[in-house]
């Protein structure tokens, strides 16, 4: 589809913009599904999986989901092995008050991130893939890239889940005398079984299993806050005033400015996921007024999950605690599964594990959704194979959703003694890709608002704005550019150097920093692909595709908002 607008001979272009639901085409696709009966729409059926009518050129995803689902997604829907198990690797190697300054500085990253995104997503109502806005704002062949980037993201995300969930259930001594790869398979056929169901489907697990997630975390800060006054089981550790005694013995942080900077990469990996409420808003029937709540919510998960459920981790489990020094896919190296046993609070443990359990398991059903909504839109701009459009009679791209699952089996190379490397090196390159998505995101949001400014456009007409405007897109780029290099730093002298050696070996820098050469051979195959560059700002069409506003909607809450006192319309505004 080419959306040209009008430039001098010089500035001439022909780049593509992503396909954008027209009122029009979204009141057809409403009135098709209307025709299918429940068993249909609902993918229960064989018919179901049959190819859907196609009317005109958009590859129109299911419209099944509730705002209730968006802001369960919004506030839990990223909670998964990061959070629950990673974090006590990253306990481990930077202590708590690296822990609590890392995961602070990346929440206000991701803030800025997801209202910018926010922004993005009302005013341009994007089937399958926030790549997008790359494509639209930055250049083509870097939203080639970025497209990609996330496809993969998520694809070798699945099988890390799948191996987690594994040895999240050999916690119990029942399971111990299984093979793990009997628990792989069971959590794969289960995720497939899950995403047969489609939209609908993964939008009642993740609001069940988020609504699960919330509350077990606030169970346990409650319990925390008592154990660290000393109101513990006489049988475990915190039956007097514990206190902050962790940050002064051990200490509050861990191999210096090196395990603060190691923190990062686990910080992110934890937060991986979030942007998922701007992909799921193109399948929900009005985002414009579901959206906006569900990314307010973003703010509750990044205080209430990560800075204080971390805070209480950091204060009860000191970070030379012998059980973190295991492997960071074993759900015993849990901090939330340490303190409950180290408590001596019978079943908590295991009523944690459970969580853990439940949260992995969501994400890789995330991992499937994302993945596969993004790759369909790549197809659909033909930066993938068309075979990846298919679109069945319940709204499923069957073919894109395959493709991720197909990547679950990787979990059994982990088996292997060769394959648990090659698995390591995995994890290194699904948690640094997130980080580009990101900084995609923040930029595309500060060309856009330049775009928008130089076609005559002022913010009122922009629907819902960014809480931070293009100074929050501008922090949130800063803070990933300082994370990558802090990243850079301990890919080129890791953590755990024999005495005397100041570098690492070649391996333990790729194996750190891959992510970055596969973002760069994307973007060449982008480029020689596509043959396009960097857009200026006379090129960026910010009028094609734009939705269509209930402006009398918006006008009547933003008179309601300026009754308002500033302090009331300053917490609307962030929360």
């Amino acid at each position: 589809m080419d959306h040209e607008k009008a430039l001098p001979p010089d500035e001439k272009t022909t780049i593509p913009h992503p396909s954008v639901e027209t009122q029009a085409e979204y009141g057809n696709n409403t009135e098709w599904r209307e025709q299918e009966d429940f068993m249909t729409r609902n993918g229960l059926n064989l018919r179901s999986f049959q190819r859907r009518p196609r009317d005109g050129q958009l590859t129109v995803l299911d419209k099944s989901m509730k705002t209730r689902h968006l802001h369960m997604i919004a506030i839990g829907g990223s909670i998964g092995a990061g959070f629950f198990v990673g974090s006590g690797n990253a306990l481990q190697q930077g202590g708590p008050a690296s822990l609590f300054i890392d995961f602070s500085i990346m929440g206000i990253m991701i803030f800025n991130v997801v209202y910018a995104l926010g922004e993005l997503a009302v005013l341009y109502p994007v089937s399958g893939g926030f790549y997008t806005y790359s494509t639209r704002f930055i250049d083509p062949s870097w939203g080639f890239a970025m497209g990609w980037n996330y496809v993969f993201q998520w694809a070798i995300v699945l099988p890390l889940e799948l191996l987690v969930a594994g040895f999240t259930v050999q916690y119990w001594d029942g399971a111990k005398s299984t093979n793990v790869a009997v628990f792989i398979t069971v959590f794969w056929v289960f995720i497939i079984f899950i995403n047969v169901w489609g939209t609908l489907g993964y939008a009642e697990e993740e609001f069940w299993s988020s609504c699960l997630k919330l509350g077990a975390t606030i169970v346990f800060m409650i319990i925390a806050l008592i154990l660290v006054l000393g109101g513990g089981p006489s049988n475990g550790m915190y039956s007097e005033y514990w206190g902050a005694r962790t940050w002064y013995d051990p200490g509050a942080f861990n191999n210096g400015f090196k395990g603060f900077c190691s923190v990062f990469v686990t910080a992110a990996f934890s937060f991986s996921g979030t942007e998922l409420v701007g992909l799921a808003a193109a399948e929900t029937k009005n985002p414009l007024k579901s959206l906006p709540g569900a990314i307010r919510q973003v703010f509750w998960r990044i205080t209430l999950f990560y800075i204080l459920g971390l805070t209480f981790v950091g204060l009860l489990v000191p970070y030379d605690n012998p059980n973190l020094l295991g492997s960071s896919t074993d759900a015993n190296t849990s901090p939330f599964v340490i303190a409950g046993r180290n408590a001596g609070l019978t079943g908590f443990d295991s009523f944690m594990n459970v969580i853990i359990l439940v949260s992995v398991v969501s994400i890789g059903v995330s991992g499937v959704y994302g993945g596969s909504r993004t790759l369909t839109a790549l197809a659909d701009q033909g930066y993938a194979p068309k075979m990846f459009t298919y679109m069945d009679r319940a709204g499923r791209p069957l073919a894109s959703v395959g493709f991720i699952l197909m990547w679950g089996p990787l979990a059994y190379m982990n088996l292997a003694a060769a394959g648990a490397e090659v698995f390591d090196w995995f994890v290194a390159l699904s948690g640094l890709a997130a980080l580009f998505t990101w900084g995609s995101i923040c930029l595309a949001h500060i060309r856009f608002r330049k775009a928008w400014a130089y076609h005559g456009h002022t913010l009122d007409e922009i629907p819902f704005k960014a809480a931070g405007g293009v100074y929050g897109s501008w922090l949130g780029l800063i803070i990933i550019f300082i994370v990558l290099c802090a990243q850079f730093y301990t890919a080129v002298s890791p953590l755990d150097l024999p005495p005397g050696k100041k570098t690492g070996t070649a391996e333990d820098f790729f194996a750190s920093y891959l992510a970055l050469f596969v973002v760069a051979a994307f973007w060449l195959v982008g480029y020689f692909w596509k043959r396009t560059g960097w857009l200026r700002t006379a090129q960026m069409d910010v009028d094609t595709g734009r939705r269509e506003l209930d402006w009398d909607y918006i006008n009547k809450e933003r008179a309601e908002a300026a009754t308002w006192p500033t302090w009331k319309r300053l917490m609307h505004r962030i929360f």
